[in-house]
């Protein structure tokens, strides 16, 4: 199995702006086969180091964590993601 974990920190850190990029986000559940459990939260300490929100994902292999990096509905989370997003890391590791 691999955990693919991101965070991301928005150009825009309002509730309504996180919140939109969380639905967004959230959107995926069920619609990517690939996809076999999703978890998005938000950041509830608001330190000056914190990210605004974290998606963790699984997979159950590398084939398929690439299939969903290419599929058309995670391509339309990538044009939000890059048109809100001020900065993004990422781990990606075998569980």
């Amino acid at each position: 199995m691999i955990t693919h974990i991101v965070l991301f920190k928005l150009k825009d850190g309002s509730p309504e702006s996180v919140a939109r990029t969380v639905q967004v986000l959230k959107n995926m559940e069920g619609k990517i086969d690939e996809l076999l459990s999703i978890e998005v939260g938000t950041d509830v300490l608001h330190s000056e180091r914190s990210y605004d929100i974290a998606l963790i994902t699984k997979f159950e292999s590398m084939d398929t964590l690439a299939a969903y990096q290419v599929h058309p509905i995670h391509k339309e989370v990538i044009a939000h993601i890059t048109e809100v997003r001020e900065a993004s890391v990422s781990v990606d590791f075998e569980s």
